[in-house]
């Protein structure tokens, strides 16, 4: 199941589509925002642009879910609350690594993951040098 595209968020869509994570930033005032929406949080301004991120960060926080479980996905998942370097918070999903290997504050990169019929959505390993 794809999630709904719409005016606020297709252009994000169309970023991960295109290989990039994109965040939100308020023209205005500059304070990236993700999930994406029509206005800034911090000054209420309704203009916007947007940077795309390096892809790298820090876990912030996890959980690791068992269950309840859905077709098409490989269990147990590790959600991640990411600090990307461009100072705002990413949650995703971490691959590539055992859960017993998950710590706080160790460095993630991105990684795009892709579907069979091609649909993108960032996801997030261990960095290149960190153990998993």
């Amino acid at each position: 199941m794809k999630p709904p595209m719409g005016e606020d968020n297709g252009w994000w869509w169309q970023q991960a589509a295109e290989g990039h994570l994109a965040i939100q930033r308020c023209t205005s005032c500059s304070t990236l925002r993700h999930p994406p929406r029509p206005m800034c949080g911090d000054c209420h301004s309704l203009d916007w642009d947007h940077v795309v991120s390096s892809g790298r960060g820090t876990l912030d926080s996890f959980t690791i879910l068992h269950h309840p479980q859905f077709p098409g996905f490989d269990y147990p998942l590790i959600i991640v609350l990411v600090q990307l370097e461009e100072g705002t918070r990413f949650t995703s999903q971490l691959v590539n690594c055992s859960p017993e290997s998950v710590e706080f504050g160790m460095p993630v990169e991105l990684v795009m993951h892709e579907d069979p019929d091609g649909f993108r959505l960032p996801m997030f390993q261990p960095a290149k040098g960190a153990s998993a």
